[in-house]
């Protein structure tokens, strides 16, 4: 008796670990078919954070030129 749920505990284990390992295995896989696929994604993440700070800093750039002219109006009045 001893031994039958020894052997059910090991094969419930056993099927336990297939099911972690199936799983990380998925987990695991990568959406790039090869390394050139990967760098060509992170090369476009980046340019277009480049192109996003650029662009943040004209707004603020803009914004301090407006803000210039609008106190150098306030001051000649």
């Amino acid at each position: 008796m001893r031994e039958l749920l020894a052997s059910i505990r090991a094969r419930s284990a056993l099927l336990a670990l297939e099911g972690a390992a199936a799983r990380a295995g998925h987990a695991m896989a990568c959406s790039f078919g090869s390394s050139a696929e990967f760098e060509a994604a992170i090369i476009r993440s980046r340019l277009a954070a480049l192109a996003w700070r650029k662009r943040r800093r004209d707004y603020v750039l803009g914004a301090a030129i407006v803000a210039c002219c609008f106190f150098t109006l306030l001051c000649l009045r």
